[in-house]
């Protein structure tokens, strides 16, 4: 029964503070638009610069070796 006392005070707490996270979240704009990064997965980047597959610590195989004196 004496943790009863602590339990439930603690779980109103924990309440109070995701009710206030939520209501955060929807002042600052979280939810305004959930359908376009949804659809964005959908078409190709049109970036030319967009290099995320390439390897840029790689180098020729023939500058790895040192130089032949």
């Amino acid at each position: 029964m004496p943790a009863l006392y602590i339990m439930i005070p603690a779980a109103l707490l924990i309440v109070g503070v995701a009710i206030y996270i939520f209501f955060w979240a929807v002042d600052s704009g979280q939810y305004d638009d959930l359908d376009s990064p949804a659809h964005s997965i959908l078409f190709d980047d049109q970036d030319p610069g967009h290099q995320a597959a390439v390897k840029h610590d790689t180098k020729p195989a023939d500058e790895d070796t040192p130089p032949r004196v």
